[in-house]
């Protein structure tokens, strides 16, 4: 049995369905994020967790009881909000020990995991600040734990980082896993941001209009999507439509060019699919083409320096493709209006159907 469990949950509001047959089975000290545009139901699936909304049919489980109907303050659970939700007139030491002094901790007891949290945040020498002292990531900091420092066993958090800036996000980013590993808590994670469910997570549940398109690590998400949302969603992608020519060969048209994919079971001769490239599986060097691989010829768009990536727009036929290469000094960049010639693998077409 999973340490926390949502069995067939489902969230209506009036005519709304916001979360619909969501089923997923979490381990104990497990990362999970869900990750989905807006209003593709993240949140309110966190907050069924919590506690603050009650699924309309459906039933969660945590370790080995049916906490469904409990309310937020009978599930053990700490969390953390995207507005940080400080009280303003607590010092920081106050502001952590809150639901401490909510639970009736005694006070030695209080006095000594705040001062745990306190080192395990960094944040020692600034317990008597109050939050308007203190910087947008220390605040969160601070937010964070308030609500470890309760022992939960399931950790919460919503869309902790979006209000911080880019580096502060990356360094906060770093600090959460390498806490969530050394306290072993199972943390559940709501985020729009690609790059930060990657980098976090142990595994990532892909949500599209309330339902999980997919869950899987970074690594098969990535690389494996299972559904045309999924593959979009992360990361880049050239899609194009194609005709199937031989579905056991792998053997497709796209604009009167063959190109060979995997095997193709999700559809026959003559019928339309579509593919997916990710840009970075194509190459523009010679030297690394291989006996095999697929290889357009196309005209050169644009170019754009992207710091350590060189992103180059090129023509097909009536569609645009976009080619990854690292920025390297030996780097030969093509001239806009060139013709070049692409190479990519075969395992390197996604078929989405």
């Amino acid at each position: 049995m999973a340490f926390l469990e949502l069995n067939d949950v489902r969230k209506v509001f009036a005519l709304q369905t916001a979360v619909d047959n969501f089923n997923l089975h979490v381990e104990q000290g497990e990362f999970i994020s869900f990750l989905g545009p807006s209003g593709c139901g993240k949140t309110t699936t966190l907050r069924m967790i919590a506690g603050f909304e009650h699924p309309t049919t459906g039933q969660i489980r945590l370790g080995n009881n049916d906490v469904t109907a409990r309310p937020p303050n009978q599930r053990n659970m700490g969390m953390v909000f995207q507005s940080y939700a400080l009280f303003p007139h607590m010092s920081v030491a106050d502001n952590i020990a809150f639901g401490l002094t909510i639970a009736r901790t005694p006070a030695r007891e209080t006095k000594k995991r705040v001062g745990e949290m306190l080192a395990l945040i960094k944040l020692e020498a600034l317990a008597d600040r109050y939050p308007y002292q203190i910087s947008g990531g220390q605040q969160q900091r601070v937010a964070l734990a308030r609500a470890i420092v309760i022992r939960p066993q399931v950790l919460l958090l919503d869309e902790p980082l979006s209000a911080l800036d880019a580096k502060i996000r990356d360094s906060l980013r770093v600090e959460i896993r390498a806490i969530q590993r050394q306290l072993g808590i199972t943390t559940i994670y709501v985020t729009h941001d690609q790059e930060e469910a990657f980098s976090l997570s142990d595994r990532i549940v892909v949500m599209n209009a309330g339902r999980i398109e997919q869950v899987g690590t970074p690594f098969e998400i990535y690389n494996f999507p299972r559904t045309a949302f999924a593959a979009s969603f992360v990361g880049t992608l050239n899609v194009f439509p194609a005709t199937v020519v031989d579905a056991a060969a792998g053997r497709i048209m796209v604009d009167n060019i063959a190109l060979t994919t995997e095997a193709i079971t999700t559809a026959g001769v003559g019928q339309q699919i579509n593919v997916a490239l990710r840009p970075e599986m194509i190459s523009l060097n010679e030297s690394e083409r291989h006996d095999g691989d697929n290889q357009l010829t196309c005209v050169v768009e644009n170019i754009t320096f992207r710091g350590s990536i060189v992103r180059v727009q090129v023509r097909l036929g009536n569609q645009s493709l976009l080619v990854d290469e690292f920025n390297r000094p030996d780097l030969n960049v093509p001239q806009t209006g060139h013709q070049i010639v692409l190479s990519f693998p075969r395992n390197a077409c996604l078929v989405l159907g």
